[in-house]
């Protein structure tokens, strides 16, 4: 069953004038040459990481030095209120494009959930299953599974992104959140100090562009919505609200939990 979210029309852009064109041709190529010396690099670290020393986390420095340059390219800076937990827990952030993995893991290292889709996405599906990215199935079926391959993820300490709206929206609003995945929060055995820390996203463009001009939703092209931006994309930014985290067991269940960081995320929302 699809949960795409398209309850809003696509903006309303004019023809990209022969600059904008030219500045999308060089971001582009710009992009592509950065995530092949970035993502060789991480490779290669990776695998010292895993044959030498196991506690080697440089890799992850140049994921978050290739997200910051990246969006730098497409012309965002970001603004960042507060501070990202240290430690394995959760974030739990509002969705507004592919973007948000670029301004989530610019702050630090973070491992992303994401449907299962996107893992037979050319090259983008890839990169992302490097990247230790945790695929979930829309299959009820499969909720049992994926409850115990996150708890296993956070009893290993890491630090898990969650986007519980389950899609992308304009980046205007927050949609409602989704408890199913909090379920693996309070499997047995996981960690007393597991933390959840709710993050807000807001994706601010510059005048003369639409204000949901960073969003990307329905049937918008993955690959258009790329170009779009590169060409431009100009003087945007993105804010990054880290809230105060609160500990799994100050909080009886995951509704309950998923309730509290819906309302705290969408306090923050700007619009």
């Amino acid at each position: 069953m699809s949960v795409t979210w398209n309850d809003a029309a696509p903006p309303d852009l004019p023809p990209l004038t022969p600059a904008e064109r030219l500045r999308g041709g060089v971001r582009v190529a710009a992009m592509l040459a950065l995530t092949a010396v970035c993502l060789t690099l991480f490779l290669i670290l990776r695998f010292v990481r895993r044959r030498l020393f196991r506690g080697f986390k440089a890799q992850f420095w140049v994921a978050r030095v290739w997200a910051r340059a990246m969006l730098r390219l497409i012309g965002v800076r970001r603004r960042v209120i507060g501070a990202p937990i240290r430690g394995g827990g959760v974030w739990l952030a509002n969705h507004a494009s592919w973007s948000d993995i670029l301004a989530l893991r610019s702050a630090r290292l973070v491992n992303f959930v994401s449907k299962a889709e996107v893992r037979a996405w050319p090259g983008i599906g890839w990169i992302a299953e490097v990247a230790d990215t945790v695929f979930i199935e829309r299959r009820r079926s499969r909720a049992h599974d994926h409850r115990g391959v996150l708890a296993d993820r956070l009893r290993g300490g890491q630090l898990l992104c969650i986007f519980p709206e389950g899609t992308s929206s304009d980046g205007l609003r927050v949609l409602p959140f989704k408890s199913s995945l909090l379920a693996a929060l309070y499997e047995p055995g996981m960690p007393a100090d597991a933390r959840v820390q709710p993050v807000t996203l807001n994706w601010i463009a510059a005048p003369g562009l639409p204000r949901e001009f960073y969003g990307w939703w329905g049937s918008m092209p993955f690959e258009g919505h790329i170009w779009e931006i590169a060409c431009r994309s100009r003087g945007g930014v993105v804010e990054i609200v880290f809230h105060a985290p609160c500990s799994v067991h100050d909080v009886g269940d995951r509704k309950a939990m998923t309730r509290w960081a819906e309302e705290t995320v969408r306090a923050a929302k700007s619009s």
